[in-house]
């Protein structure tokens, strides 16, 4: 098999910053003391791969450095690199050139290291090739609404294998992308770009975002489990609010306005509003009295890595688990696929923390024990 990979290095960058994403911001999330992402994740997939000793049965196209080359050879795989010309900032333009080098080598699939973005770009590429390459996504950006990810890079992994395998179907994923400049004026924005194939391997793939739905009695479901979790946390605690319509009703209930799609910290009466990783580790001082407060991404059920990148390894760790707080509505946890939360941090200890069972409160004095991968 024939295997295309490409990594886009800034995809991430602008997630523990705050810009809730990484479109023209990059210098931007630099300078703010962003690092990138990317490398790191394509080179825990690419290890993770290693370990099925497919090399025989594998042959990798990828591109120059930086944008795929490095990462393939810490791995430990030969591979093929493409005649790209990069500087050392690339550009969607690069991403759409190494797609139709792939295309021209007769790849079988193309795996990639990004966000919602470079899905955009390969489908663009794929689109003016008339092709359809089958394509699986490595998730590195801040949102991922798209349905092409593997949930993490070792599911990515467990994925092309299977695929190799024939064990793994293809099927049609949605490709969406958020307007991020209108995210970051709070405004939820969301298009429908078109559709890749790809292989799809049952709770290994993270599917697309449902948006949820605005009506009376998701509404009054929204402010049940609000007024429940605002029974369960110490009302003298110090609040982490995660984004999302569900959390929001908390913040109503508070007497606060927060951020529909930013992370907020609300302590005795006042909210820090649009907070990033360095300001929540800056401005909370009584950790052992902090709570996290969040609501899983409708249908792809992830908890934490996926638009709340704020929220990192570093603040879970001092929070613990035991004060993160999930609140859904019975609407939203039944459309879960597979009826389990996801996490992926990007950290392995973190994630290791909180797989297990956590308590998801679904109305006024119900919950539910649902399990976390």
């Amino acid at each position: 098999m024939k295997v295309g990979f490409l990594v886009n290095p800034i995809a991430g960058m602008g997630g523990k910053v705050g810009l809730k994403g990484t479109d023209n911001v990059a210098k931007d999330a630099a300078k703010m003391g962003a690092t990138p992402v990317a490398p790191a994740r394509a080179k825990e997939f690419l290890i993770n791969l290693k370990k099925f000793e497919l090399e025989k049965q594998l042959k990798i196209i990828t591109c120059p450095a930086p944008m795929g080359k490095e990462e393939v050879e810490v791995a430990g795989f030969l591979a093929e690199i493409l005649p790209l010309r990069l500087e050392a900032v690339t550009t969607a333009k690069d991403t759409e050139n190494a797609v139709k080098l792939m295309v021209k080598r007769n790849v079988d699939l193309i795996i990639f290291v990004g966000g919602d973005g470079t899905a955009r770009d390969i489908l663009n590429s794929l689109n003016a090739a008339q092709t359809s390459v089958p394509v699986l996504g490595v998730p590195s950006g801040v949102k991922m609404y798209s349905g092409v990810f593997a949930v993490n890079p070792s599911d990515a992994a467990m994925v092309v294998k299977a695929y190799m395998e024939k064990e793994a179907k293809l099927t049609e994923f949605e490709v969406m992308d958020a307007d991020e400049a209108a995210i970051r004026s709070d405004q939820f924005n969301v298009h429908l770009y078109g559709f890749l194939i790809g292989p799809f391997l049952p709770m290994r793939i993270q599917g697309s975002k449902q948006i949820s739905p605005e009506t009376l009695n998701e509404h009054e479901n929204q402010l049940a489990i609000a007024r429940f979790i605002l029974e369960i946390v110490d009302p003298e605690g110090t609040y982490i609010l995660g984004p999302g319509t569900t959390v929001k009703c908390v913040a109503e209930l508070l007497g606060v306005e927060k951020t529909l799609l930013g992370v907020d910290l609300y302590s005795k009466g006042k909210i820090v509003r649009d907070v990033n990783e360095a300001k929540l580790l800056n401005l909370i001082k009584n950790w052992e009295n902090t709570w996290i407060i969040l609501s899983p991404i409708g249908r792809q059920g992830i908890l934490l890595g996926r638009g709340n990148q704020q929220i990192s390894p570093e603040v879970v760790r001092r929070v613990g688990k035991e004060r993160i707080v999930v609140g859904a509505t019975r609407s939203k946890l039944q459309g879960i696929e597979g009826g389990v939360l996801r996490v992926d941090t990007g950290d392995d200890e973190v994630d290791n923390l909180l797989r297990g069972y956590v308590r998801v409160v679904t109305d006024y004095k119900e919950w539910r024990l649902v399990p976390v991968q």
